[in-house]
């Protein structure tokens, strides 16, 4: 997925092409098509003002953690919005806060039907993979990562320890899928 018209990468993922969400996904492959993103952020720009990480946030939270825009996508939108007249920046404890303008507005309620739309797609891919697993279950996935993770860096592993741990998380398998 590109920068700047956009689309950016999507959390930790590497690579140009992030997760893909299926359901809500362009056919180009992206969530956001050209100036969509731009969109979306002064929609929620005009529900509330908000910090650039806030922006970051509401965006994964409402694409359910499939897409999170970085800094290097959203900044430079604010910043395009705010050189357009459609934005302002406030300084409030040390971090700029940014607010819909009159111009704005106007330019968004122009473009209703647009901003409609990708806000749709976005609750479609919410819909989709929200209601991801419950934290406590996350932890423990990662607890479990963690712990393969160090037991590897000790050393090679002997037959013995393999089929002792491979049993063990075949156990842990079993019993997931039975419950």
């Amino acid at each position: 997925m590109g920068r700047g018209g956009g689309c950016g990468r999507g959390k930790g993922r590497g690579g140009g092409h992030g997760r893909r969400f299926g359901r809500g996904l362009r056919r180009s492959g992206r969530i956001f098509d050209n100036g969509e993103l731009r969109l979306v952020i002064l929609a929620l720009i005009a529900d509330r003002p908000r910090h650039g990480y806030e922006l970051i946030k509401e965006i994964e939270d409402r694409l359910a953690g499939t897409y999170s825009p970085s800094p290097g996508v959203i900044y430079p939108n604010l910043s395009l919005l705010e050189e357009l007249g459609h934005a302002t920046v406030a300084e409030e404890d040390g971090k700029k806060l940014y607010a819909v303008t009159p111009e704005g507005e106007a330019w968004l309620a122009e473009r209703r039907q647009a901003v409609e739309l990708v806000l749709s797609r976005m609750a479609d891919v919410h819909a989709t993979h929200g209601g991801g697993p419950p934290p406590q279950i996350v932890r423990a996935m990662e607890n479990l990562n963690t712990a393969l993770r160090l037991r590897r860096e000790r050393g090679p592993l002997s037959q013995e320890e393999t089929e002792r741990i491979a049993a063990i998380l075949d156990g842990a398998a079993i019993s997931v899928e039975k419950s």
